[in-house]
């Protein structure tokens, strides 16, 4: 298992915290020369390192997965980097100020729906031709559960974008499965991140209140998405496309 990625090479955006952080440092952990991205610098340079302090391969590259131009040149340089592409898991994605529909501010929704759904949009739209170039490849969207189920927790624009990326990920699934391009969502719970503690920040309790309306009794944590992500990416997966994975300590059964 430790080295079921070894000779790949895979790419991960939003990995300067959080769950990208988390999937990039397990790539790099199973033999993936892994690029990072995120547009905060600072996060992104210390996921580099942290890699590189356990004997991995990584480079950073700064990018806004909002700018096409941005995304095309991140791609860009992967296969620059390490000559193909053969994993993909797009992950940036932003929160949004919360607010109920008639009251959420235009600029604000527009942006959320512009990182989360066209962000993920334009990754693809540059990953895509590399894959299908070199014969294959593997791609791991950001869903969430508010992609599946509606909550006044997440707010219109939040819920919206992530319900977005799983009708992207399933068609696109469609379109690419005979081009053996695989590629599937994972869709988090209740996950400790710096995300989820901003929204405690602005609603108190509302860490508490996430672990007490889990099934599980808790929050997860960044590692345990992680490692789905990485089973999606991965050749035990070989037959899974199109799919949602939830990591949710059973959330959206009840």
């Amino acid at each position: 298992m430790a080295d079921r990625f070894s000779g790949k090479v895979a790419l991960v955006t939003g990995a300067g915290s959080g769950i990208g952080r988390a999937a990039a440092l397990a790539f790099a952990k199973e033999g993936a020369k892994v690029v990072v991205s995120d547009i905060d610098t600072a996060g992104g340079e210390a996921t580099v390192a942290a890699i590189l302090r356990k004997d991995g391969e990584a480079r950073f590259v700064r990018t806004d997965v909002s700018d096409a131009a941005e995304v095309e040149a991140m791609v860009a340089a992967a296969v620059e980097a390490y000559g193909r592409l053969d994993c993909a898991y797009n992950n940036a994605g932003i929160e949004g100020p919360g607010g109920i529909a008639h009251l959420y501010d235009e600029s604000a929704w527009l942006k959320v729906i512009q990182v989360n759904l066209v962000g993920t949009w334009l990754c693809m739209k540059y990953e895509l031709p590399v894959m299908l170039a070199q014969g294959g490849g593997a791609i791991v969207n950001a869903g969430s559960i508010a992609g599946l189920v509606a909550s006044p927790a997440n707010g219109t624009a939040y819920t919206a974008s992530k319900h977005g990326v799983i009708g992207l990920t399933k068609a696109a699934a469609l379109e690419y499965a005979k081009d053996h391009i695989r590629i599937n969502a994972v869709c988090p719970g209740p996950i400790r991140t710096s995300m989820t503690e901003r929204m405690g920040e602005r609603r108190p309790q509302f860490l508490e209140q996430a672990a007490q309306r889990s099934p599980s009794g808790r929050m997860g944590t960044a590692d345990e998405v992680a490692q789905a992500v990485l089973w999606l990416a991965s050749d035990a997966a070989s037959f899974t496309t199109g799919a949602t994975l939830t990591v949710d300590g059973g959330f959206v059964a009840q």
